[in-house]
């Protein structure tokens, strides 16, 4: 269960946090990240099979609460802002094979941003975020 549980974390990771992926690749850390966080669950997933809990249940409540700390994805939030407002910016940086790079350093440009709005699941609706975020990323694109 903890291969399967670190495997599907960082298949979370890439797909929604790569400025976090990045990041531990950078620092030689992702092995230590995933065991971390997997052994941090391991009493959840033995007190939850205990209950008798399907296992099928019991990986999707781990799953959930090891990417709870991910959530939101700034990384899929500034992609649908460059998605909506900047189509073809977006297209561009999608057929030149770019995107995802571009994205993890507009996650940089716009850290001061998210850290003032406080970039929660509560407030990533919010049009003041929205708006401050669509101008950076306005800036960053000339």
């Amino acid at each position: 269960m903890q291969s399967m549980l670190k495997e599907k974390l960082w298949t979370y990771i890439v797909h929604n946090n790569p400025d976090l992926m990045f990041n531990l690749q950078e620092d030689y850390s992702v092995t230590r990240y995933l065991e971390e966080k997997v052994n941090a669950i391991m009493p959840l997933a033995g007190q939850l099979l205990t209950e008798g809990k399907p296992l099928y249940a019991v990986e999707e409540l781990c799953l959930e609460t090891l990417t709870e700390d991910l959530k939101p994805s700034r990384y899929l939030y500034i992609r649908s802002v460059i998605e909506e407002e900047f189509k073809q910016d977006f297209d561009r940086l999608k057929e030149s094979g770019i995107l995802t790079y571009e994205i993890v350093n507009l996650i940089e440009a716009c850290k001061g941003i998210f850290s003032d709005f406080g970039f929660s699941r509560e407030n990533e609706e919010n049009r003041h975020l929205r708006y401050a975020i669509i101008g950076q990323v306005h800036e960053y694109l000339l």
